[in-house]
């Protein structure tokens, strides 16, 4: 029979009166552990998101160039054809002038009669369709843009330099001049001016030197 030690007890390999501060620690420990790693996780987050973001913004600001410079260049074609075409009608409108001008001459001289008529109306049809604008009337100021003096007098009725016929009428197409209208002008007669800036200073004087006119 065997007999038990009397006062041998069985003890383990942690304290008891330690094992509560031991599983604290160990707790406190994985609370520590784990809460860093969270936080790296979001920190990773956040940057691989920015770098989204950014990516996006600079994606979206090439996008905008691009539509920029596409819309220019589409403005700029647009402008260059609209040259081209109207510098061919030029060139084209430019050798029809003469002919344009002995229907003119033919109109003012009553010989526009018959099949000549109808053709001719037909063609100045044709060249309006193209953009051809007659210009250049009787009176109006001369403009040396658009007119060329080919004549010039003095004229008593007239405050400026003047247009008072047309030899040849001009042609424009669009804001572009084809062939400037020739004209002769007319010039205020010298003296003309400053004798009736006279005039009126005398009659000024003599009022003033009489009192004025007569009260009733």
């Amino acid at each position: 029979m065997t007999e038990e030690t009397p006062g041998f007890d069985e003890k383990s390999d942690v304290p008891s009166d330690a094992a509560p501060e031991d599983a604290a620690q160990a707790e406190s420990a994985d609370k520590a552990g784990s809460a860093p790693a969270g936080d790296v996780t979001d920190i990773a987050l956040q940057a691989q998101l920015d770098q989204v973001r950014t990516a996006l913004n600079e994606r979206t600001a090439d996008l905008q160039r691009l539509q920029a410079e596409y819309q220019n260049y589409r403005r700029r074609v647009e402008r260059d054809r609209v040259t081209v075409k109207e510098i061919a009608a030029a060139n084209l409108l430019s050798e029809l002038l003469p002919t344009l001008d002995d229907v003119g001459r033919a109109r003012e001289h009553g010989e526009l009669v018959g099949g000549f008529k109808s053709v001719a109306e037909s063609l100045e049809t044709v060249v309006a369709k193209l953009g051809l604008q007659q210009f250049g009337k009787e009176g109006e100021p001369f403009d040396p843009t658009i007119h060329e003096a080919l004549m010039h007098s003095y004229a008593p009725d007239v405050t400026e330099t003047t247009c008072v016929a047309i030899l040849q009428p001009g042609y424009r197409i669009g804001e572009r001049t084809i062939r400037p209208a020739r004209v002769a002008v007319a010039e205020p007669q010298p003296g003309a001016q400053g004798a009736k800036s006279t005039s009126d200073e005398d009659a000024k004087a003599s009022d003033e030197e009489s009192g004025g006119p007569d009260e009733g």
